[in-house]
């Protein structure tokens, strides 16, 4: 399974994600320039975390115009896997792939810190190596992380059983004061429509092994190769 990592100016996860997918994983990963439109055939894009463009005008709206992210949109809406991480969240939902929007933080306050998250579903090319109801612990890292979608949107997904992610406490209770940045019904990551596009707003890869602390985020990765070699690449 051959994984690309897309990479703006700005980004500074990049180097992280695809350290995991090589290193720890080991499966084949390249990197995807942003001025490019190439995706080298790669099986799933990861739309890294970071500061692209600077984040100027807002979040991901500039990097969503980047040349690679048509190809990206295209690869997506064609049922090609796509991981998107904080400000890789941010661009997709920027480029239309994922409904709502991520705003600043209602604090102002830049939150780094470990969050505990609980895993709402585990039938999915992303979270098919947890299980439903785990709580797990990966770290986020944002300003602009407050999920926001209008009230029709919002249902939809929820009765779609879209959200993959919610912010918890250690017993896994979903509390206003568990939610770190705001997010409608604590959400922390969600999926498309049709379940081929996460993102999240918390790190999978910056807990994939244990000298860093904790690997819950391994998980997430392991989930997408056996997902592949269980038989969606063939």
């Amino acid at each position: 399974m051959k994984f690309g990592v897309v990479v703006f100016p700005g980004s500074n996860c990049d180097a992280d994600c695809y350290h995991v997918i090589d290193k720890v994983l080991e499966q084949p990963v390249t990197y995807l320039w942003h001025g490019h439109d190439d995706l080298q055939g790669v099986d799933c894009i990861i739309v890294p975390g970071g500061f692209s463009y600077g984040d100027y005008l807002r979040t991901g709206s500039i990097a969503r115009f980047s040349p690679v992210m048509n190809k990206v949109v295209d690869f997506g809406k064609k049922g090609g896997l796509i991981l998107g991480i904080c400000n890789g969240f941010q661009i997709l939902t920027e480029a239309g792939l994922l409904p709502g929007a991520l705003i600043r933080n209602p604090s102002l306050q830049f939150r780094c810190e470990n969050a505990y998250l609980r895993v709402e579903r585990a039938d999915t090319p992303f979270t098919n190596e947890f299980t439903r109801g785990q709580v797990i612990q990966i770290p986020i890292a944002h300003g602009e992380g407050s999920y926001v979608a209008d009230e029709e949107t919002l249902k939809r997904i929820e009765d779609n059983g879209q959200v993959l992610f919610r912010y918890c406490n250690a017993r896994g209770e979903i509390t206003p004061e568990a939610n770190p940045n705001g997010s409608l019904h604590n959400i922390a990551g969600i999926i498309n429509d049709e379940g081929n596009v996460l993102g999240m707003m918390p790190h999978p890869e910056r807990c994939s092994e244990k000298i860093l602390g904790g690997e819950d985020g391994l998980l997430l990765f392991k989930s997408l190769v056996k997902w592949w070699m269980g038989g969606a690449g063939r």
